[in-house]
Parts: C-alpha cells; structure tokens; sequence
C-alpha cells in the first residue's frame, strides 16, 4: 500500500472518530446546560446507612466518621476495615464506644484486600443481618462513600426526592462529585510543583462538575445513567435483587461502581443523577497516584466487556440505552486506536518533508494548511468548550481568560487517558487484576495542603 493511500485512509479514520466524538459533546452539553434545580422530599421517609471502606484510611477516617455522625445523626455508618496494617479500626473502635449507629465490619487475610467490591460485599451481608428479615429494603437505601468523602448535608433530602427515591423504580441514585481541596495549595515544594498540583485538582474538579455531569445527566434521556465509587446511593432491596445466594451484589471488577449499575439497569431497574447536590472528595496532586487510579478505573472498564452480550440482549435496556453502554464500554480501545491512527499521517508527512521538503512545502502552502487548522480544531473543541462551561456553572470567579485557559489544560489532561488506557491493556495481557488503593495526598511524601 503507498504512502498516499495510508495517509487517505488513516486520516478519513481520524476525522470520522473526531466529528463522532464533536458530536457527542454537543449532545450532551445540552441538557447539562439547560438543567434547573428540582424539588426535594423528605429524608426521614428512608432509613439511610453509610458503607464506607476502608484499607489503611487511618489519616482520614477519624474526620470522615464524625462528619458522618454528625451531619446525618439519624444515619449508620458501616466502616468496613479492610485487613488495614495502619491504626484504622483502632480509630473507629474508639469513636464506636457509645455510639450504637457506628458499626465496624472487620476483615481479615487471606479472604481480605482482595477489592473495593469485595469489601462492600461484606457490609452488605452485614447490614442484613443486621436489619433482619422483616425490614423494609424499599425504604432502606446504602450510600457508598470514600474514607475521604464529605455527602453534602441535604444529599438525604435531594436523594429522597420524587424523581428519584421517591419513584419505587428507581434503584440507585449517582451525586456530583467534587473536589474539596480546589483552591488549596500543598505546603511543600516549589513553586512550579505546587502550581501543578493545583492546577491537577482543578482539572478533576472541572472533569466531576461538567464533562461527566453531562454525561450523566445525557443518560437520564437512555436510561442508562451509571454509578461511580463516591456518593453512590442504592436502595437496599434493588441490591437485593442482583445479590444472588452468595450475598454479592458488587462483582469482581476494578470498576466495581459501573459494574454494579449494569446488573441494577438490566435487572429492570431505573437509575437516577443529580447534580442539586454533591459528595467532596480529596483531589489528587501528584500525577503518578493519578496514573495510577486512571489505570485502574481503564482497566476495570476493559473487564466489563464481558457484559457485552447481557447488555444487548436485556429487555430492560432499549436499543438506544445498550448502544450507549457498549460505547463507553469501547472507549478505552478506541483510545488505544486513537494513539495508532492520530500520529500516522504527520510521521507519514515528516518522512515526505525529509525526502522532497519543497514539495511538502508547495502542498502545504496551496491549502493543505486547513488540514491542520482542521485537526487543531477537531482535537482541542471537544476539551476546549468545557472550560468556559466550567465558569458558567460551577465557578463564577474564575475570569474568562483563565476559563479559556482551564479548556486547554482540560485538553492536555484528557490525553492522559490515552496512556492510561495502554497501561491498563498492559495489565490485562499480563493478568494483573489486582486492586491497587489510591494513596491519598496525606499519605504521599511532602504533601501538605494549606486553607484557601
């Protein structure tokens, strides 16, 4: 095959994957935009109970137990201490003396650290001892959260609205997610490594709030609407349904959150978003740990490709809704795709320009140069719009150049993925299935954050 032809074919590729991709944004950038807050219910027609878990969290639990406590007095949480080598049952014994909503699930090795799923699992199995065979699972609702994870003090009622616990079909509810250290320097290291940092936290707080709100709220119109590990809240008798006789409504996959709603969606039920509240989390400032939960989020969405087939042929899912799941299930070889194809026709153009370079000049400057203003544009749009969206609906403060600005960094940030996706197909091939914790920034070596 001559150069031409590679180069014709490998840039009709590109261009098809990248108008594909303009299209979709603009799809969802929609209903994002236009979306009102809605009304909320009443929490105290639920029984609410927090399953946090937790391997080594002794830095960060403490707080996040009495946040819990106190904020949501009526709730129980369930901290489930994954086999920690660090003080963390210590902590929560200790908070646990007097308080009979505080419960503490304890694992232990070889049957413990074998996954987050696992882990809920085990609570899971213990909430229903606990509640017993009479309970009212429709009226009971689990909320995942992260040892680091703030639920905002009206998730409850927003939660317990009509459109969403209020509707018995509905058999889990998704939050916004954001980060709570957007705008909090770390304490040590240079400047230009602080500036990094902050500028990582402010690209996953910008990620949480609009692309991926968009993205959710899009769903709502597919019926496919997914779950995420923070601010995940499940009626308890929806996990019942998918539980089975061994008690395990979270399945082995490393994207567990995701995992768990295709077994919800194609058991019949309904799944719910909302972005009239939140749940804050610590974002992260190093780039490796970053790589690292990226790495695993890519791979976990690779393992569930083995529900392709039970996607497809539920009849619980439209034709519209498993179309929609199958591509975000291909998203991560597409991205190994998309780092094969994109680079071809320039390396295809740079051996030309070295071999005949006033030839390439000539095409160049006869029109060809739209073809690079076209593939700028293509590359950078997508990523580019989110920015200025980022001001409009989440942060006012944040001047129109800088917004402009967040766009482009968005854009350098989203091409992690693609490094991320070839990790992950490398542990898959080398079957490294193993669930590795995200160190959390008090944990890493020098970081310290400071208040606003």
């Amino acid at each position: 095959m001559s150069s031409q032809l590679v180069l014709g074919f490998t840039q009709a590729i590109a261009l098809t994957m990248s108008v594909a991709f303009i299209t979709y944004v603009c799809l969802i950038v929609v209903p994002y935009l236009r979306h009102r807050r809605l009304p909320s219910g009443d929490p105290d027609a639920f029984a609410w109970h927090f399953f946090v878990p937790c391997r080594d969290e002794e830095a960060v639990v403490g707080d996040t137990v009495r946040y819990l406590r106190e904020t949501f007095p009526g709730g129980h949480v369930w901290v489930i201490d994954d086999d920690s080598d660090d003080a963390t049952a210590a902590v929560v014994t200790a908070l646990g003396k007097d308080d009979r909503h505080l419960h503490l699930v304890s694992r232990r090795r070889p049957h413990a650290r074998t996954g987050k799923g696992d882990a809920l699992n085990a609570a899971y199995r213990a909430l229903k001892v606990w509640v017993g065979a009479g309970a009212d699972t429709a009226r009971t609702v689990v909320v995942v959260v992260d040892a680091d994870g703030r639920p905002a003090p009206d998730s409850l009622a927003v939660c317990a609205a009509g459109h969403l616990f209020g509707d018995p079909a509905i058999g889990a509810v998704q939050v916004d997610v954001r980060m709570s250290n957007v705008g909090v320097r770390e304490q040590q290291g240079g400047r230009l490594r602080r500036l990094f940092g902050a500028a990582m936290v402010r690209m996953q707080d910008l990620e949480f709030r609009t692309a991926i709100a968009a993205i959710q709220m899009s769903r709502a119109h597919t019926g496919t609407i997914s779950m995420g590990g923070n601010g995940q809240f499940t009626r308890l008798a929806a996990l019942d349904s998918i539980a089975g006789a061994a008690g395990t409504p979270w399945r082995g996959s490393l994207l567990e959150d995701f995992e768990l709603g295709v077994h919800l969606l194609t058991a019949g039920w309904r799944t719910g978003f909302t972005v009239d509240t939140h749940v804050a989390q610590e974002g992260l400032y190093r780039l490796r740990p970053f790589l690292a939960q990226r790495t695993r989020w890519g791979q976990g969405t690779m393992q569930c490709a083995r529900y392709v087939r039970q996607i497809w042929d539920s009849p619980h899912l439209s034709t519209l809704g498993a179309a929609e799941m199958l591509y975000y299930l291909a998203q991560p070889w597409m991205q190994l795709i998309g780092t094969i194809v994109y680079p071809i026709p320039f390396v295809l153009l740079g051996v030309r320009a070295a071999s005949d370079p006033a030839e390439v000049w000539t095409w160049f400057t006869g029109g060809a140069w739209l073809l690079f203003v076209g593939y700028g544009l293509f590359g950078l749009l997508p990523f580019l719009v989110w920015g200025p969206i980022y001001r409009a609906r989440c942060d006012r403060s944040v001047g129109r150049i800088r917004a402009l600005g967040y766009g482009f960094a968005y854009a350098v940030y989203i091409y992690t993925f693609y490094l991320t996706s070839w990790r992950a197909a490398a542990r898959l091939v080398r079957k490294r299935n193993g669930w590795t914790k995200t160190r959390r920034n008090a944990e890493t070596p020098g970081v310290v954050a400071l208040d606003h």
